[in-house]
């Protein structure tokens, strides 16, 4: 079966559940929102966030490989950022719905 525009947006159901699945860590979540504020190596990330640098570059390169931070290469230092401002936007929508729901929600 082709999911192709089941959505309506011209995209795959697997892309959506691969970027999902990059997202649904919470520690990976905070990483994104710090990051969306300016370019930051992997141990200030850590150092900041109170995560181990070893964690902080293992959620890292999920992020990456989920399109959803690039890398910046100063020098000796890499330095990870947003990859596009539109993905603080989708966060910043998921946490409102996410806040909506558990809100109404009468069990579970």
């Amino acid at each position: 079966m082709d999911h192709k525009d089941d959505l309506g947006m011209g995209r795959s159901l697997a892309d959506l559940a691969f970027l999902a699945r990059a997202l649904s860590d919470e520690n990976r979540l905070r990483i994104l929102m710090h990051v969306g504020t300016g370019r930051l190596s992997v141990t200030q990330i850590a150092e900041e966030l109170g995560l181990s640098q070893p964690l902080v570059s293992h959620h890292l390169k999920e992020l990456k490989r989920a399109l959803l931070v690039d890398v910046e290469r100063r020098g000796p230092f890499i330095h990870y950022g947003i990859s596009r401002p539109e993905v603080l936007d989708v966060l910043r929508s998921i946490g409102t719905l996410a806040r909506q729901l558990i809100a109404d929600r009468s069990s579970f």
